[in-house]
């Protein structure tokens, strides 16, 4: 199965009025921790992202970095298939932080792996994380790029889907016109 044919036959793509994290309404919301829950789907998914990253990695990673709560399913399913360890970020204090007896080795090798990047807020800074603790970023992945980029803060981006949603800000939001009011499926608080 396809990355997409895995999220779909999990349910994960879902239909309705939601408030992203950005602020801004759509009428469709990607939940990929719906898919992730399921062991044989994140470990199908796991691989599909070591094998997108081979292309882009001229030394094995030495270790997987995610931020919570969204890329902790997934990170560690790439770190298996990697056969290395996986970690996660926190927000301590509304900062992101490393915790819990986590830490990164000087010059170790890092990849930063998400469920979903949008506005690369989360990642971006997951990655600054991991430079202050002088390990070093060398590609990031994400089962669904929204972000439109291929790069992320001047790093390889390799995604399994590229999903395009309708958004709109509040003000001009046609379901917030028709009388709906929007729902927040995710866990970040919203901006």
């Amino acid at each position: 199965m396809t990355a997409e044919e895995i999220l779909h036959a999990h349910a994960a793509l879902l239909e309705g009025h939601f408030r992203l994290s950005s602020g801004q309404h759509s009428s469709r919301y990607l939940q990929c921790a719906v898919a992730l829950q399921h062991p044989q789907a994140a470990a199908a998914l796991g691989q599909a992202l070591v094998n997108g990253l081979s292309a882009h990695l001229s030394e094995a990673p030495q270790v997987v970095v995610s931020p919570a709560l969204g890329g902790l399913i997934i990170g560690h399913e790439v770190g298996r298939a990697l056969g290395i360890r996986a970690c996660f970020t926190e927000r301590v204090d509304g900062q992101m932080a490393m915790r819990r007896g986590f830490h990164l080795e000087p010059g170790e090798r890092a990849v930063m792996v998400e469920d979903v990047i949008t506005t690369g807020l989360s990642s971006r800074e997951t990655l600054a994380v991991i430079r202050a603790m002088g390990a070093t970023p060398v590609a990031t992945a994400c089962v669904a790029n929204r972000s439109g980029k291929d790069s992320l803060d001047g790093l390889p981006l390799v995604s399994l889907v590229q999903p395009e949603f309708p958004m709109w800000s509040p003000e001009e939001c046609p379901l917030c016109a028709a009388g709906g009011a929007a729902i927040r499926p995710g866990s970040r608080p919203a901006g």
